[in-house]
């Protein structure tokens, strides 16, 4: 949105802008006081201005227009209007324009769509799209709703800030309804959807999740009309213990600690601010039904019975139906007050939070703003003489040149908060630096305008999707209904200074000016702000700025740079200017390195001989001031080889300078050495590895592969990285490259074997480009011997692909590949420790999830919707989790089996970066981890490996009920504690639902294997994938489970030659076969498979031979009569060679012994058939 400035008084430190809005059809012309009638809400982006009167609105969006100058311009017009209302006498009293994040990866922090919502005196609050669309309705409570507030996530300032919950808080007379942030985007998300799907098609209705909300009665307050919801806190101890002794007294119990509990803060009468608490799981959270708003003929039959269904385009008589049919509004909670401030003369009229949810602003019939410390529940200040007044906050953050010049630069940006009062009576707008601090800014504004301030920002958005975005938000705006007039407040931040820092803030301000002025060709007048400015690092970087530029001429740029060389040289800026403009022109340093070395080089033993640069006194043998400020100018920059090229010239400087003052009795015998040139040989070891890095990290990854941007690199942020900086960096290429672990490992292991490295290179398949990543990788990993050693790197790609894993649950491919990883590390002490990092911190709580999912649910869980909500992910990316979650516990306990055996690694650096000091490496991490209590991390195993199988097969079960009440109880707990585990003989019901269970397993995995496309059976034992409900290892993890669960594995073996017989798959089920043991009972079965299948091919089958039938004629009378009792249609593949089948018989032959009671009837089967294939 372009916004022109516009300045409201003299001071020039504070300005405005603006745009107007125009008003599209409507000619008529109001007198100015019409505003204060109406309900007034704006969109915090700005682009959705809403106007609503009694039953009436009017929606104002952005839209671009041009004006006279040719130039384009931001305006909002109308884009709907209509009436709001759909019960007779109902008007409406609030509204908030919410905007909905996107959920698109590309999304920058631009709101997807904006959602208004609407409250009205009969208790409805209506959700509407920006063209007017009712989305849905709800009637929670039958007051009129007095307002609406919203809560939208902030990204913590501070470690240690409670991380506050979205929410939409609806006030009425005397209850307080919040509802769920996350229930109530993913509702108008799904009703959106379900609007255009109708619009386009008219598609079914899906009722979409229902909204989760708490409703509190606010108790012990006379009259309340405004409400601040401050969100979740946590008391300290100490007033745990005041506020238990006040409200128990002397024998009061505290408990172990603190609980968090929800404030809400109400303004009123009697008291006239009220405090409340609300301590979190004491109330349950309320299930409502979304009513839909759709219009389509599908629908019609679903409005008398959905609750609270709102519909357009109805009859008279179903609107009468629906009015009549009331949705039943849930009791509220009782809700006493904590404390309150009382006055019994003084009523509040509004409250306003602030950003950072400490302080609040009210206002009463008296004229006063008062200041409230919501921690301490205290007034802290008080304005008088603001009648009617409008507040509003302006949280402005540190400007980010003035923070690089910090000695705290380190350290999170500061924010100053600004209190903005706009008093109608006076037209005036103040703004007042918080909290004793004095007013900075006055307005001289309108007397009938409308301040604005939202409070929010964009709903939908957390911790993870809000990384690197930038919301384009405003805080305050000023809406002037004489001149259609929208302004904002903009405040420096240095405003909120002491005097000392407003001065270096009010240089940061200059070479801003100085910035506007060279873009604009104004030598002469850049000149003397270049001179004002006082801050010599400032003044440092407008020179740079300066030179940099292309606009001024020689001659001003000769006249600027003699000003202030002298200053420069006093504070020993020379040498750090002269090597920030060759490192800021690399590529031009690049395209001729021979003559800008040997300029750099003369400029460098130049500056060194000048009076006062290296001290006379100075001792070759200790470090130098001097050369150690140009050091640290390498040190500090990303662009490697300019910085390489410089440290080898300053290198080559430093010698001839020390050659020069050595002893001239050693000069011919002995080569000068110092600490000083020992600096510059780490210097420039250091550049060299990091050039070689950031060459790697610099190849572009193949085309729609993930991840964002390469990392610049230098040898500060490489130390600072700690020991595992460099494996992490390689470790984030390695992600955004895509390459598999199999791949990264055959790279590794040929590093050191160069013919095996040819043939790589001779691949066929391999592109240019991947085989310079591949070199580039090896020249790294070469240069890096200790911090890229095959188990750091495979533990740090480990750790990468299961963080963005965790970011985006749907790809399951990040997370097999993170125990791909996993499994290739050699060490099982790094093993161990990376599975327990892994499993406490992401896999844990979504598993844990999964199972009670399936336990609770009464249908397959793929057709659950609650499968993305509970657990994070679809169903699909739940079976590659649940898969992952079992190798897990695999790889965990074969590293706990396996650490015994071999002692822990020794993790060590390079000599040059062993001054790393940072956070420790994930390697290092893993070794501090305790160790695990074995039959727990099996128990869990066998839980993941029971909810893999029943989601890759689709089967319905309780896994949970699978266990008695120790195994249910050891569930989830921390791997390293000890259990009490299941032992004994489990009851035999128990044992046989386990059995029941893992033969549908079994079954499922038969059918799978087979081929129902084809007509032909399958004969052939061809080789089974290895992954899937397709894979070979299905049936040795039944028996494997059947061993652990007591279910006779003997049982599951039959079963299986039973089923493959079953599917036609023979050669399967001999292999199979020999491992049976019980054969007499195995024998009985194929009995009464091989007669299903022969009484098919001589009853049953549509091609019936006259042999056949002269061959059923001549069978003995019993075998006739048991063929006949044999029912084919048990057999899924009926229809299998006679060859197969006689194979089978044989097979009966050889395991039922003669005195077997079945015997003879296995004789005469063989008979029978061998004189079918012989009349074949």
């Amino acid at each position: 949105m372009t916004l022109f400035p516009f300045t409201l008084t003299e001071n020039d430190t504070i300005s405005t802008e603006c745009f107007a809005p125009q008003v599209e059809e409507v000619t008529t012309v109001q007198s100015a006081p019409w505003l204060q009638d109406c309900v007034v809400s704006l969109s915090p982006c700005s682009d959705l201005l809403v106007l609503a009167h009694d039953q009436k609105a009017a929606f104002l969006s952005a839209k671009w227009r041009s004006v006279d100058s040719g130039r384009e311009e931001m305006t909002l017009a109308v884009s709907w209007t209509g009436t709001l209302s759909n019960d007779e006498g109902e008007c409406v009293s609030s509204s908030i324009c919410i905007p909905l994040a996107s959920q698109k990866r590309s999304s920058t922090g631009r709101p997807d769509w904006t959602c208004v919502v609407v409250g009205f005196t009969s208790g409805y609050v209506r959700f509407y799209t920006e063209n007017g669309v009712l989305l849905l309705a709800q009637l929670l409570h039958e007051d009129p709703v007095l307002r609406l507030k919203c809560r939208t996530y902030e990204i913590p300032r501070h470690p240690g800030v409670t991380e506050q919950h979205e929410e939409l808080s609806i006030l009425y007379p005397a209850a307080l309804v919040t509802i769920d942030g996350f229930s109530l985007f993913q509702s108008l998300r799904a009703c959106r959807n379900q609007v255009a799907r109708a619009a386009a098609a008219g598609s079914d209705v899906i009722q979409p999740p229902p909204l989760a909300y708490k409703k509190w009665g606010l108790q012990d307050m006379e009259t309340i009309v405004d409400h601040s919801s401050v969100g979740i806190m946590t008391l300290c101890v100490f007033d745990q213990m005041r506020n238990a002794s006040i409200l128990g007294g002397f024998n009061a119990s505290v408990k172990g600690s603190p609980p968090a509990m929800c404030q809400y803060v109400t303004v009123g009468g009697g008291p006239y601010t009220g405090f409340y608490y609300a301590v979190e799981g004491s109330s349950q959270p309320l299930l409502s039904h979304v009513a839909l708003a759709v219009a389509s003929k599908l629908t019609s039959a679903l409005f008398s019975a959905a609750s609270g269904w709102l519909g357009w385009h109805k009859n008279k008589n179903e609107e009468e139906a629906v009015q009549k049919h009331k949705p039943k509004v849930e009791p509220a909670t009782p809700l006493g007050i904590r404390f309150g401030l009382p006055d019994s003369r003084r009523h509040g009229e509004s409250i306003c939070l602030s950003p950072c949810n400490t302080l609040a602003g009210v206002t009463d019939d008296f004229g006063r703003v008062t200041l409230l410390d919501l921690a301490r529940g205290i007034c802290i200040r008080m304005w008088k003489g603001y009648r009617d007044a409008q507040l509003g906050w302006l949280q402005v953050p540190e400007e980010r040149g003035d923070r690089e010049f910090s000695p705290s630069s380190a350290l999170p940006r500061r924010h100053a908060l600004f209190l903005v009062i706009y008093a109608p009576r006076r037209g005036i707008l103040e703004v007042w630096a918080m909290q004793q601090g004095p007013r900075v800014g006055a307005f001289t504004v309108g007397k009938h305008c409308r301040l604005l301030y939202a409070g929010y920002r964009l709903m939908g958005v957390n911790s993870v999707t809000s990384q690197g975005w930038q919301l384009h938000t405003q805080q305050v705006c000023l809406l002037d209904p004489i001149t259609g007039v929208l302004r904002t407040v903009n405040i420096p931040f240095h405003l909120a200074l002491s005097d000392k820092k407003s001065e270096r803030a009010k240089d940061i301000h200059l070479f801003k000016r100085l910035t506007t002025l060279l873009r604009n060709d104004s030598g002469s007048e850049a000149k003397s702000v270049l001179l004002d400015i006082k801050h010599p690092a400032i003044k440092k970087q407008a020179l740079e700025s300066l030179l940099s530029n292309k606009n001024p001429p020689v001659s001003c740029l000769t006249n600027i740079t003699c000003s202030l060389y002298d200053t420069l040289k006093q504070q020993g800026k020379v040498p750090s200017l002269l090597l920030s403009v060759w490192l800021q022109r690399e590529k031009e340093v690049l395209q001729k390195p021979e003559e800008t070395v040997r300029n750099l080089h003369t400029l460098l033993i130049a500056l060194s001989n000048m009076k006062g640069a290296v001290e006379e006194s100075w001792d070759p043998q200790s470090v130098s001031p001097w050369w150690q400020q140009v050091r640290s100018i390498c040190i500090q920059s990303h662009n490697a080889a300019a910085a390489l090229l410089a440290a080898l010239v300053a290198h080559h400087a430093v010698k001839a300078c020390i050659t020069s003052r050595a002893d001239s009795k050693l000069q011919s015998e002995w080569e000068a050495v110092s600490l000083e040139l020992e600096q510059w040989v780490v210097c420039v070891r250091q550049l060299e590895d990091v050039l070689v890095l950031q060459t790697l990290l610099l190849v572009p990854p193949p085309q729609g592969a993930a991840g964002g941007a390469a990392a610049q690199c230098s040898i500060k942020t490489l130390l600072e990285g700690g020991t595992g900086g460099i494996a992490d960096s390689v470790s984030k290429w390695v992600f955004r490259q895509n390459l598999a672990p199999e791949r990264l490992k055959e790279i590794l292991q040929k590093k050191e074997d160069k013919e095996e490295d040819d043939k790589l290179k001779q691949k066929a398949g391999d592109g240019l480009k991947e085989q310079e990543g591949k070199k580039l990788l090896v020249a790294v990993c070469q240069r890096f011997p200790h911090s890229l050693s095959p188990d750091l790197l495979f533990a740090h790609c480990c750790w990468e692909y299961v963080v963005q894993w965790n970011k985006d649950p749907e790809e399951g491919q990040h997370l097999c590949w993170a125990v791909e990883h996993l499994r290739l590390v050699s060490s099982p002490h790094i093993q161990l420790g990376i599975c327990t990092m892994m499993w406490s911190t992401f896999i844990v709580k979504r598993l844990s999830a999964a199972a009670y999912l399936m336990e609770k649910v009464t249908a397959y869980v793929k057709d659950m919707c609650s499968c993305v909500q509970d657990v994070g992910m679809g169903d699909k990316a739940m079976t590659s989790f649940l898969g992952c979650c079992v190798q897990l516990l695999q790889i965990l306990m074969e590293a706990d089996s396996a650490v015994e055996e071999v002692s822990a690694p020794e993790l060590s650096v390079e000599e040059v970066w062993c001054g790393a000091e940072g956070p420790a490496s994930i390697a290092e991490l893993a070794l501090e981890q305790r160790g695990v209590h074995y039959p727990l991390v099996q128990h869990h195993c066998l839980l993941a490996s029971l909810l893999h199988a029943a989601m890759t097969f689709s089967l319905k079960v309780k896994p949970l009920s699978l266990f008695d009440s120790k195994g249910k109880n050891a569930f989830f707990r921390d791997l390293t504690t000890i259990q009490l585990m299941p032992s004994g003989d489990m009851d035999p019901g128990l044992v046989s639902l386990r059995q029941e269970f893992l033969l549908r397993v079994l079954t499922s995995w038969v059918q799978a294997i087979d081929d129902f496309s084809s007509s032909a059976p399958v004969t052939s034992s061809a080789p089974l994938p290895s992954c899937g409900p397709k894979a070979d290892w299905w049936p040795s993890l039944c028996l494997e489970l059947g061993s652990l669960l007591q279910v006779n594995p003997d049982i599951l073996r039959r079963h299986i030659v039973c089923e493959l017989y079953n599917q036609g798959l023979d050669l399967r089920a001999e292999e199979v076969m020999l491992e049976v043991e019980d054969k007499d009972v195995l024998g009985s079965q194929l009995l009464v498979l091989t007669g299903q299948r022969l009484s098919y091919s001589l009853l049953h089958s549509q091609s019936q031979t006259q042999a056949a039938m002269e061959l059923l004629a001549r069978l003995p009378p019993t075998l006739c009569t048991w063929l006949k009792a044999m029912d084919p249609s048990e057999l899924r593949c009926p229809l299998v060679p006679l060859t197969q089948t006689s194979r089978l018989v044989g097979r009966l032959i050889e395991i039922l012994p003669e005195n077997h009671a079945q015997y003879s009837l296995a004789l005469h089967l063989l008979e029978a058939v061998e004189a079918l294939t012989t009349e074949d």
